[in-house]
């Protein structure tokens, strides 16, 4: 049968697919747009096996809140050229829309989501079959608190979630916080909230640097606590220099905001580290 330019473009916004990977999948299934959509979707898991090794190092990463609740997803890729695309930042755009939406537990129920009259997760794989790369979800974060702000540094390769314990803060505030987390890349909102294998690293390796300098043993715990210390001051996000003012820690300038303000959470993924 004649396949006709009404058919292909119902075809691309079912499946998102390429205009001409879409008339080529329905003159295979004579028109059929069930038959049509599986051969997309058996195209895109053939390329899906064969890259399976390959790495997604670049890809998009966005944020965005609303009201309490805000989420991060993160869509990978190969190249940097695909990763620009603006089909490429539209599908990780409605990928995030329907998390917001949808507010899933995690990134596998995320996956399972209807999208384009299929699921996010067939969605990605037939998307590898039209670009042709190793596609895949490698984020998914989400936060809830009393205000959550969004921050997504230039060019989608890094972006961070903030949530905070009080409502109606200045926008700006909010902002220079979630920055803070995309600039300084802190382990954790304070010391009370680092991981006790964290801690424990830290401190065997501040005893064999004092061991190393030659410090007496008897000696070593007491140095290691205070190199402990200095790295609470510039790892966890509450403890460190504001960016902004160094004079300040964030706990300190979120005080001067408004009394007993705090950050609950934060959430940061990047493509750099």
């Amino acid at each position: 049968m004649a396949i006709t330019a009404a058919d292909v473009n119902k075809l691309r916004q079912m499946t998102g697919a390429g205009m001409m990977d879409c008339k080529k999948a329905l003159t295979e299934a004579d028109g059929d747009f069930e038959k049509a959509i599986e051969i997309i979707r058996k195209s895109g898991q053939a390329v899906a096996n064969k890259r399976a090794d390959r790495d997604a190092t670049e890809g998009c990463i966005l944020s965005k809140t609303e009201g309490g609740f805000g989420v991060l997803v993160a869509l990978c890729c190969e190249t940097d050229f695909v990763a620009k695309n603006d089909s490429y930042i539209a599908l990780t755009t409605s990928i995030l829309d329907l998390a917001l939406a949808k507010k899933p537990a995690t990134k596998e129920e995320l996956l399972a989501l209807p999208l384009q009259n299929s699921t996010v997760g067939e969605v990605i794989i037939a998307q590898i079959g039209v670009i042709g790369e190793k596609l895949e979800l490698s984020s998914y974060q989400f936060i809830k608190a009393e205000s959550v702000t969004a921050y997504i540094h230039p060019g989608n390769k890094l972006a961070t979630l903030v949530g905070l314990n009080q409502t109606g803060i200045d926008a700006q505030v909010a902002k220079d916080v979630a920055m803070q987390v995309a600039a300084m890349n802190p382990v954790s909102v304070d010391s009370s909230s680092v991981p006790a294998e964290v801690i424990a690293k830290e401190l065997d390796i501040a005893k064999e640097l004092a061991r190393n300098e030659g410090k007496p043993e008897a000696m070593l715990e007491k140095i290691a606590q205070g190199r402990l210390n200095k790295f609470f001051k510039e790892s966890t996000l509450l403890e460190q220099d504001f960016v902004k003012d160094n004079k300040k820690s964030i706990k300190a300038y979120l005080e001067t905001v408004s009394k007993g303000l705090t950050v609950t959470e934060f959430k940061r993924f990047s493509l750099n580290n």
